[in-house]
């Protein structure tokens, strides 16, 4: 994919948050091919300054297109590998207007790749959702990459549902397993499974030699349960401290397994609502940044208006199903989730980028192509203003999203 004036883009006069620092006066260069060829600091030497790839003399090109910053601020592209929907859309249906949707929602919101999220569902909606985002893949969205499917049930334990339908949660079936490996033609990236229900290790174990994460999620394992499915290939929790067993002192079941396995990467919904801000702190605190993926969560009527969406309603930001009985996903966006994160845990933006950038494009098997600004890395960017207002989005050197009131004018 070449970038939108088919040409070098300099990207310079800002602050670029690379490499685990921030650097001050930074410029980075991205070549026609939408893939970042250096990130460097002021010609001047000046502290933070030097190369994170390729020669310093790399970022010289009198023929790129120039995008000045005005001190404005760059970071990572933000990577969603657990979303529904958003902006009236969502993944379940298994259209491409549906995906394409989601794609300009969430690049207007800070996320540069996803992956689309089912749900527990029928079998023939659950295939038709699989085989909709590998044609979709194929062709291409306008703003967010689409990097795969996150398939969370049918495969789930009924006790702790939340907003799944209990209806269409059923054991692991291992030939239905295949249908969907198959369907999903290499793009199923995450599968959440609850390890305890007939089948689910076996299930954990058949997706990891796939090369497939395995998610721990809608769960009621207990500690030891937890362990064994990770010795059968489980390294994460899904949407962590919702839809499993809680923390007891004398069970810790899977919120406690998520805290204390360091094996265990955790998910988390970072909108305040369905994790206490403390608890967000509490994570970070336990876990580090680089043991914590942040998601959305978000479903088809986040960045709609308060009002009834079928068995769901939202209000004031909150998704509940109508009965009160679940939150019901989310309306977040992963910038916000960013800001959030920040106000929370009171940690420096460098310290926490990793869990909304780094760790989920390892999560999902695409680290040596997302999640960093660094040489060789795909041109995935957002361009803030100081108050981390979102200005523009690129996803692979290519402006998929500009705010009104962007004042970093190309040259």
């Amino acid at each position: 994919m070449k970038n939108s004036a088919g040409r070098r883009l300099l990207v310079t006069n800002g602050t670029i948050y690379a490499g685990g620092r921030r650097i001050d006066g930074g410029r980075m260069l991205i070549g026609a091919d939408g893939r970042i060829e250096a990130v460097g600091g002021p010609e001047s030497g000046a502290a933070g300054s030097g190369p994170t790839g390729g020669a310093a003399a790399g970022l010289e090109d009198a023929e790129a297109q120039i995008l000045d910053l005005g001190g404005g601020i760059v970071i990572p592209g933000l990577v969603d590998q657990h979303v529904h929907g958003g902006g009236g859309w969502q993944a379940m249906d298994a259209t491409y207007e549906g995906l394409n949707g989601m794609s300009l929602y969430h690049a207007a919101h800070g996320t540069t790749s996803f992956l689309a999220t089912t749900e527990s569902a029928a079998e023939a909606e659950i295939l038709d959702a699989l085989r909709n985002a590998v044609r979709a893949a194929g062709r291409g969205l306008e703003g967010a990459e689409l990097l795969g499917v996150h398939l969370e049930g049918p495969f789930l334990n009924p006790v702790r549902c939340g907003a799944q339908d209990k209806a269409n949660i059923r054991p692991a079936n291992p030939d239905e397993l295949d249908r969907y490996l198959d369907a999903g033609g290499g793009l199923i990236r995450i599968v959440t499974v609850a390890p305890e229900i007939d089948g689910g290790m076996e299930a954990a174990e058949r997706l990891r030699l796939a090369g497939i994460t395995v998610s721990v999620g809608h769960s009621d394992a207990t500690l030891a349960q937890m362990r064994e499915a990770i010795r059968r290939g489980a390294t994460q929790t899904t949407h962590h401290f919702n839809g499993m067993s809680p923390f007891h002192h004398r069970e810790p079941g899977v919120a406690g397994a998520g805290l204390i396995c360091p094996e265990l990467t955790a998910e988390l919904i970072a909108d305040g609502i369905h994790v206490h801000p403390d608890a967000v702190k509490l994570m970070y605190d336990v876990k580090g940044a680089h043991g914590v993926c942040v998601i959305t969560d978000a479903v088809y009527c986040a960045g709609l208006p308060d009002g009834e969406y079928g068995n769901a309603t939202m209000k004031d930001g909150q998704v509940w199903l109508k009965d009160g009985s679940s939150l019901a996903g989310s309306s977040l966006t992963m910038l916000q989730a960013l800001r959030n994160v920040l106000r929370f845990t009171g940690r420096p933006l460098e310290e926490v980028l990793p869990s909304l950038t780094e760790m989920p494009a390892r999560q999902i098997g695409v680290s040596g192509r997302k999640g960093r600004l660094e040489a060789g890395m795909d041109a995935d960017f957002l361009v803030l203003d100081g108050a981390l207002v979102l200005q523009s989005t690129y996803v692979r050197g290519r402006k998929v999203y500009a705010s009104k009131t962007a004042r970093h004018p190309f040259r």
